[in-house]
């Protein structure tokens, strides 16, 4: 059975951020030969061209971890319409310098969860356009634009009962993806 290493990037940096939760919850979905890693985006410079040739160790790493996994799981909120600053920085530095784009060709899912009523639809959208750009396969279906409310998670920060169909389908579909990409 082939394994599959899957690199989280979560939108928010907050530390009792919902998509951290719905992260966190999420992966405990998936079947045995995947394995995640949450990405730290949050020590990450802003990005700049002239620190291309000499990156910062927390580049460095980043852009290792980006390098060793087969996947990626972006679980974001929405700001202002769009996704957060921090994830657009996170995705410029993954793909520069020019040449060394290390999202390319790794398959992708994107979910995200708000109190708004269209959950976190137009930041999906936004990071969609960006990851065709940078030949990100994604996921098209199920979309995961999920409103907050109660019971999304229960009293053991699961997935709550009347959630955990659609996001148990989310992650079946999404590894089904993976490995198809993969092979």
């Amino acid at each position: 059975m082939s394994q599959y290493k899957i690199a989280v990037i979560i939108g928010s940096l907050r530390k009792e951020s919902l998509n951290r939760r719905l992260a966190d919850a999420l992966v405990k979905l998936a079947p045995p030969e995947f394995t995640f890693e949450k990405v730290n985006i949050g020590d990450l410079p802003l990005y700049n061209q002239d620190d291309e040739e000499n990156p910062s160790e927390a580049v460095k790493l980043f852009k290792e971890q980006l390098k060793a996994a087969q996947g990626l799981i972006f679980v974001t909120p929405e700001y202002n319409r769009s996704i957060p600053g921090v994830l657009k920085n996170a995705i410029d530095l993954g793909s520069r310098p020019r040449g060394q784009n290390d999202w390319a060709g790794k398959p992708a899912g994107i979910l995200g969860v708000s109190i708004g009523a269209i959950g976190t639809a137009l930041a999906q959208q936004h990071l969609r356009n960006i990851l065709v750009f940078l030949n990100v396969p994604t996921l098209s279906q199920p979309e995961a634009f999920i409103q907050m409310k109660e019971g999304l998670f229960d009293e053991n920060r699961e997935i709550g009962a009347g959630s955990k169909q659609f996001l148990q389908n989310w992650m079946d579909q999404y590894t089904v993806w993976v490995k198809k990409i993969t092979a």
